[in-house]
């Protein structure tokens, strides 16, 4: 995360007088706890070592951190972890603090997942940043309700999906989840507590919202509800022009459907092939430029060379359903992700 109004280089480690503050109890500098912080999903990039871990019991121990090193001269790396699925080592801090936010979950005064009703916003959840979205769904599946949209694997944390974009099949109609958030609250560079929303501190919600953690740790976010989806096979065979020895059906629950990839990690797991590199790229191709991606790509470094791939996921979407389209994306109204 950005120090703001920090342009000095980073200090190359950290001063001993930050374990003599109210938080030194909750800092690690354990070598287990070291190599634990330093490893992501992508096991691509290796040996950028934290000096220490935070393992915070609440917002004001991320505060002490933060202001801290903020108030140097020369301020220090300070990372928020969630659930360590970062491909290329983005929640790495070397020589610096890693924050594993997981272990907010340690302390019930924190947020949690709780729902509630507004007479202008309509059914929402407050959820902390740590939490993961398959309990954000367990959560809201108990009134009935769930988030529009969501990720195609559901074990990463809400803070790390909506610091990036959080895209799943549900783009093309809902917008990714960063077009589906009311509020949040935000640590920023300096070590503040800000509640941000599109009418109110507007610059930072959009700035944090897709923009990497380099503008702030987010801690609370109130995420859009509707109704859960009921099964309704009939409904949507109906109408459809198929060839009836064609048609297959797989009966899945609502949950099962968005917890697939579940399913396939433990299977990978019992092979050991889940801890292994993962070389993933996420593309945004305009569509202007879709046909030709198409020939380089698929026809012939995949079907012509027969190089060996992993599973491929396309989703056409419209800048439409982004509400503040990410600075990474391509400025073409249509895009493929």
């Amino acid at each position: 995360m950005s120090n703001l109004g920090k342009l000095k280089p980073w200090n190359p480690s950290i001063p001993p007088e930050l374990f003599s503050l109210n938080i030194s109890s909750k800092l690690s500098t354990n070598s287990d706890d070291i190599k634990e912080s330093s490893k992501d999903f992508g096991k691509i990039v290796q040996k950028i070592l934290p000096a220490a871990v935070l393992y915070p019991s609440c917002a004001n121990d991320i505060i002490d951190l933060i202001q801290f090193s903020y108030d140097l001269s020369v301020p220090f790396h300070v990372a928020a972890k969630g659930h360590g699925h970062s491909i290329r080592g983005q929640a790495m801090a070397q020589n610096g603090v890693i924050v594993e936010m997981n272990s907010l979950n340690n302390n019930n005064e924190n947020c949690g997942v709780r729902v509630s009703w507004d007479s202008d916003l309509g059914f929402y959840a407050d959820v902390g940043g740590e939490q993961l979205w398959i309990d954000v769904l367990r959560s809201t599946l108990e009134y009935g309700l769930a988030p529009v949209s969501w990720t195609d694997y559901l074990y990463l944390t809400v803070g790390g999906t909506l610091s990036n974009a959080g895209i799943s099949g549900q783009i093309f109609r809902y917008g990714p989840q960063i077009s589906n958030v009311h509020e949040m609250d935000v640590i920023t560079g300096k070590g503040e507590l800000v509640t941000c929303s599109k009418d109110k501190n507007s610059e930072l919600f959009f700035g944090v919202l897709g923009g990497l953690g380099q503008f702030g740790i987010i801690i609370r976010a109130k995420i859009v509800l509707d109704k859960a989806p009921t099964r309704e096979l009939k409904k949507l065979v109906q109408g459809l022009n198929y060839l009836g020895g064609f048609m297959f059906k797989k009966d899945v629950t609502f949950v099962e459907f968005l917890n697939r990839v579940r399913k396939g990690q433990i299977e990978l797991e019992l092979k050991g092939m889940w801890d292994v590199p993962h070389p993933w790229l996420n593309l945004f191709v305009p569509k202007s430029n879709i046909m030709q991606f198409n020939a380089a790509v698929f026809e012939d470094i995949i079907l012509r060379q027969n190089k060996p791939t992993g599973p491929i996921l396309v989703y056409p979407t419209s800048r439409k359903r982004y509400t503040h389209p990410p600075p990474h994306q391509p400025p073409s109204f249509n895009i493929y992700i």
